[in-house]
């Protein structure tokens, strides 16, 4: 079964792989084909699942909900996350002019009203300021972020995409501590070991999450100069981790770092959510773990 980590000691338990959902939609699945998906993430162990209120132009959380719904006490089997602060013009929103972030108190209170509607539940386990607003004081943010705590609605806030100094800000207006930063964390995008991000988590007692861990499937992508050193790399270490792929491997490197980052799966293929599933069990050498770096950067390290 899939080891569960607590997020912080404020923060909830989580299954060690998520299920996020920003490309939820781009089959166009059924609800059923849907709900079908989240028993199977459960029969994983792939309990928490990850969404936003932009995510499918403001549609995925509505059609998550219905698919939660159509198995009775199905909600309650999952952690869920849910995320506010982007806004763009679209068709469900054509009155917007420009795309924008919105983190003042007022805007994620109407934000998260909104999800638990869409998502058919009275709270969430985790709600996360998606990016920084550049035109927010912290205590704004935090007002709202505190009083969504107090009422219940949420259970932790986080946050994703801030740097350290953002992070220190904003946790230093809140009530109870943030616990978490999502961030872009890849074999392709290892920029968070080296600007702060992940020693920040690491000294708070703060687990990370990392979105796009197969850097948006350019690790595969024959036309990116990094691909086929990593398809070389994982070939000649592949046999000491049960013939791992270099999937397998990508969600593994990230997993063995210090800071105990927690990847959101993207997938929507079931093959691909059973393999990811079974990158929990490998531990990486730590020779394995400098080699995959080096075949990323093109280089060896410093």
């Amino acid at each position: 079964m899939m080891k569960r980590e607590k997020l912080s000691a404020h923060g909830p338990e989580f299954s060690r792989m998520v299920y996020g959902t920003w490309r939820l939609l781009d089959t166009k699945p059924t609800t059923q084909e849907i709900n079908r998906r989240l028993h199977a993430c459960l029969e994983l162990g792939i309990t928490t699942l990850d969404t936003a209120e932009i995510y499918g132009l403001y549609e995925v959380e509505q059609v998550l909900g219905a698919a939660l719904a159509l198995s009775p006490g199905l909600r309650n089997k999952f952690e869920l996350i849910t995320k506010a602060g982007i806004y763009v013009p679209c068709s469900y929103h054509p009155e917007r002019r420009t795309a924008h972030y919105n983190a003042t108190g007022p805007r994620l209170l109407k934000s998260v009203e909104k999800s638990l509607r869409f998502l058919g539940t009275d709270h969430v386990e985790l709600f996360l300021v998606h990016r920084p607003d550049w035109l927010t004081r912290a205590d704004d943010t935090a007002a709202g972020l505190n009083e969504l705590l107090r009422t219940g609605k949420i259970r932790a806030a986080g946050v994703s995409n801030y740097s350290a100094s953002q992070f220190d800000l904003l946790n230093a207006r809140m009530e109870q501590p943030l616990v978490t930063n999502q961030i872009e964390f890849s074999l392709l995008h290892p920029e968070p070991i080296n600007d702060g991000t992940l020693h920040q988590c690491e000294k708070l007692g703060v687990l990370p999450m990392a979105w796009s861990p197969l850097a948006g499937g350019r690790i595969f992508d024959p036309s990116n100069s990094a691909a086929p050193r990593l398809a070389e790399a994982a070939k000649s270490m592949s046999s000491r981790y049960n013939a791992a792929t270099l999937e397998q491997l990508a969600y593994a490197w990230i997993l063995a770092h210090p800071s105990h980052p927690l990847p959101v799966i993207g997938t929507n293929k079931l093959e691909r959510l059973q393999s990811a599933a079974q990158s929990d069990a490998i531990v990486l050498e730590r020779e394995d773990w400098y080699a995959l770096w080096e075949a990323a950067q093109g280089r060896k390290i410093p």
